[in-house]
């Protein structure tokens, strides 16, 4: 295993119980090439509506999304392009919903995807959802991706709790930018929580603003 592949791994915490399901055939080069689209929309004023880009976590990704069935439910955030694209869902129709201003609301029922840009906003969704997949007594799983910022709020914690203390097929994924949107997470929570053993964890930096591209677009 190569120096870059060690490192990686040691950014990405993953709970042994946790076990590869499929192969991703997307790579790394796809996932940024896609964003680098986006952002060529952007600027030649075809994107008329806020846009979060993903960047600087493709290897995590695709690792995480190896463990993830097609037919398992995700739920992501405001920076979901990524998500999107690794659970499925066609580029054609990503960039669709991102033209018509959803870039932060992407969701599709047949590819059992659906993204907020609340913060902390679809926790308390997939908890209902995996509530429902117990009761239907479905071996489908789903997926909450969060950021640090979201992490530390009350409806992560309690939505834990409770997936835990039920014995629900949830499984929480935190991506931690190390930003609470443009505040460092640190600076707004001044003391962090401890990372549950039982949770997928990792670092990354970066390398996009929180929304748009790094220029100002005249419309």
């Amino acid at each position: 295993m190569s120096t870059h592949s060690n490192f990686i791994s040691q950014m990405l915490k993953i709970p042994k119980n946790l076990k590869k399901k499929r192969e991703i055939t997307l790579t790394p080069k796809d996932l940024k090439n896609f964003e680098k689209d986006v952002i060529k929309f952007y600027e030649n004023k075809l994107i008329r509506s806020p846009i979060h880009l993903s960047g600087n976590n493709e290897k995590q990704l695709i690792k995480i999304f190896s463990l993830i069935s097609p037919e398992d439910y995700v739920f992501s955030n405001w920076r979901s392009h990524y998500h999107a694209l690794l659970h499925g869902i066609p580029k054609e129709q990503i960039l669709s919903m991102i033209f018509s201003g959803k870039s932060m609301s992407i969701s599709s029922k047949r590819h059992n995807f659906y993204a907020s840009s609340i913060v902390g906003g679809c926790i308390p969704i997939s908890l209902g959802t995996s509530l429902a997949i117990k009761r239907k007594k479905s071996k489908r799983q789903v997926w909450c991706f969060i950021g640090d910022m979201s992490f530390e709020t009350g409806a992560f914690h309690e939505a834990y709790k409770y997936s835990r203390n039920h014995s629900l097929n949830l499984n929480f994924v935190i991506e931690d930018n190390g930003l609470s949107t443009n505040t460092p997470t640190k600076a707004t929570w001044i003391k962090q929580s401890t990372i549950p053993k039982d949770v997928i964890y990792y670092k990354y930096k970066r390398i996009y603003p929180h929304h748009g591209i790094g220029k100002w677009i005249l419309f």
